[in-house]
């Protein structure tokens, strides 16, 4: 029997759900000064088609922002957007936990914990946008509106 090949869950989950979408890998060291407008740079798109998952830590529960490369996470706009009073970002091994994903290719899709999710409101003004596809050095291309309808996520300005 022929081994079929292994996806990330995120991949997994787009193929299942039949969205539209392009894997695009990419070689830059994690470690890097200004990692996402390398990333960009290495895909030759804007940044601002290029947004992170970040996982805080809302009044004691865990939220997903999904912001821009070329901008920081508004910790405050997110604990609004998710309805609560204080975030910060949160611990790594809790967010790797939570997400099944390692730092740095943390993706809002496929999380083995489905959490309440926000994405930076200026992803309503693209056609496409790239995620990361649940791995480091690679980033899926796909509609914001498929992004907000498999993950559950609200629009909110978000990103400081």
């Amino acid at each position: 029997m022929a081994k079929k090949a292994a996806g990330t869950p995120a991949t997994v989950l787009l193929t299942a759900e039949r969205v539209p979408h392009t894997l695009h890998p990419y070689e830059v060291s994690p470690e890097a000064p200004n990692y996402g407008a390398l990333v960009a740079q290495a895909l030759g798109v804007e940044p601002e088609r290029l947004f992170k998952t970040l996982i805080a830590e809302v009044d004691g529960r865990l939220v997903v922002g999904v912001v821009p490369v070329t901008g920081d996470l508004d910790l405050k706009a997110l604990a609004a957007a998710a309805g609560g009073k204080r975030a910060a970002l949160a611990d790594r091994v809790a967010a790797e936990r939570s997400s099944g994903y390692v730092r740095g290719g943390i993706s809002p899709l496929g999380q083995r914990k489905r959490l309440p999710t926000v994405v930076d409101d200026s992803a309503s003004g693209l056609d496409v946008m790239y995620v990361s596809a649940g791995r480091r050095g690679l980033q899926v291309a796909l509609s914001p509106g498929d992004l907000l309808r498999l993950t559950g996520a609200t629009l909110a300005p978000i990103r400081g």
